[in-house]
């Protein structure tokens, strides 16, 4: 016997608990098992099953081949599976979540040219900027902005994406550039709401640095291109991330402001719940998300929505 036959009989007779039941489902005699468990023993040198006049029970060693038993044939399965769903075509329901205006500006194109592609897959696509539980809700995959902390799910990064301080030029001819991070409470700052983040708390760091600070500002909002409108009206300084700003830093309407210092990211992750085998939809789709947000490709030239 080949090694997953051999495991695949072990398991079989080990669940039968006998050689009769076993003998009866591989239709065999009771004897011809019972010479083929002696085979496998005698190869591995090790007893694996007491023998009874009616049942069979595990040694110690037989518990151990079990365990191992079962796992490779299950990842023998999961193998095999995955392969078939390679050769598959998507097709069938692919159910995404996406955050509101870059949700509506950027991924629903990509998903229009998908659906081209794939006319077998039926996409539902769902704008929210609350997180919610994928799991719990049955997606397949959401597309969002800093990695989420939830062991159930999978991430694939789709592109990096930093964040700046910036305001406009006549705000800093007005009130000045601060110079360090504990000058940003002096200034109008322009606040971005988002989800539960903690409110006007701007983390900076310089090299292993960190400093913490508490900003304020008469405007605020949840929607980030109502705040970069506002920056660009001169209101204050903004955090946006550099995928908003390339545009507005290259003409001039938009300065950095401390860019010695670094902010967290807002790279742009595909997430989806852990699990051994993709549906074949899934993949494609992640696989065409990868492809459009490849440095070559036209969506990185900056004309990205708001983050």
């Amino acid at each position: 016997m080949d090694a997953p036959s051999e495991l695949a009989f072990f398991l079989l007779l080990a669940d039968k608990g006998s050689f009769t039941a076993a003998a009866r489902e591989l239709n065999l005699t009771p004897p011809a098992v019972s010479k083929r468990l002696a085979q496998i023993e005698q190869r591995l040198g090790v007893r694996l099953l007491n023998r009874s006049t009616r049942r069979v029970s595990l040694t110690d060693e037989g518990e151990l081949y079990l365990e191992h038993a079962r796992r490779i044939l299950a990842d023998i399965e999961d193998m095999e599976a995955s392969l078939g769903n390679r050769r598959a075509a998507p097709k069938g329901l692919l159910r995404v979540n996406a955050t509101l205006g870059f949700g509506r500006t950027t991924i629903a194109p990509i998903v229009s040219a998908f659906a081209r592609q794939h006319p077998e897959v039926e996409v539902q696509l769902q704008l929210t900027d609350a997180p919610i539980d994928l799991v719990a809700t049955g997606f397949d995959l959401a597309i969002r902005f800093g990695e989420l902390p939830d062991s159930r799910l999978s991430a694939r990064k789709l592109m990096s994406n930093r964040r700046f301080l910036c305001a406009s030029p006549a705000y800093l001819e007005t009130h000045g550039a601060p110079q360090t991070p504990a000058e940003l409470t002096r200034h109008a700052c322009i606040l971005h709401r988002q989800n539960d983040d903690a409110y006007g708390i701007w983390r900076l760091s310089s090299g292993r640095h960190v400093e913490t600070v508490k900003v304020r500002g008469t405007l605020s909002s949840n929607d980030g291109d109502v705040v970069l409108g506002w920056a660009l009206d001169g209101h204050g300084i903004l955090i946006r991330s550099e995928w908003d700003l390339a545009k507005y830093l290259e003409s001039g309407r938009l300065r950095a402001v401390l860019p010695d210092y670094t902010l967290p990211t807002a790279d742009l992750y595909a997430v989806y719940p852990a699990r051994r085998n993709q549906p074949a939809r899934v993949r494609a789709f992640i696989d065409f998300l990868l492809d459009r947000f490849a440095p070559s490709a036209p969506e990185r030239s900056g004309q990205l929505s708001s983050v």
